[in-house]
């Protein structure tokens, strides 16, 4: 692992990682898993030819739901990974958030 949070392979790439915890992982888990549902859930509705308009209400759900879980984990990615990196002097990290921040929206 090096200084930025990144972890060396055998390769010789790198491999960013970030150290949640155990509460916030389990939470995020839980959330996708529901997720996971729901997606097979519509795929289930598309093979049995449910009318387009039920579908659609739950893929929305299902967006909703994603979009959710990218709110919490941006907000940690903040609250940790860039407040350190630019506390460290990384003022490329601004950038790096700004492009995420852009393809969220």
């Amino acid at each position: 692992m090096n200084g930025n949070g990144s972890k060396i392979t055998g390769e010789g790439c790198c491999e960013r990682t970030t150290v949640r915890g155990e509460r916030l992982k389990k939470n995020l888990v839980l959330r996708l898993n529901r997720i996971e549902g729901q997606v097979r859930g519509v795929k289930g509705m598309v093979e049995r030819d449910a009318y387009c308009d039920d579908v659609l209400n739950q893929i929305a759900a299902a967006q909703s739901a994603l979009n959710s879980v990218a709110k919490l984990v941006l907000e940690y990615h903040i609250r940790s990974c860039v407040a350190d990196r630019i506390k460290a002097g990384d003022d490329g990290m601004v950038e790096e958030l700004m492009v995420t921040i852009g393809r969220l929206l």
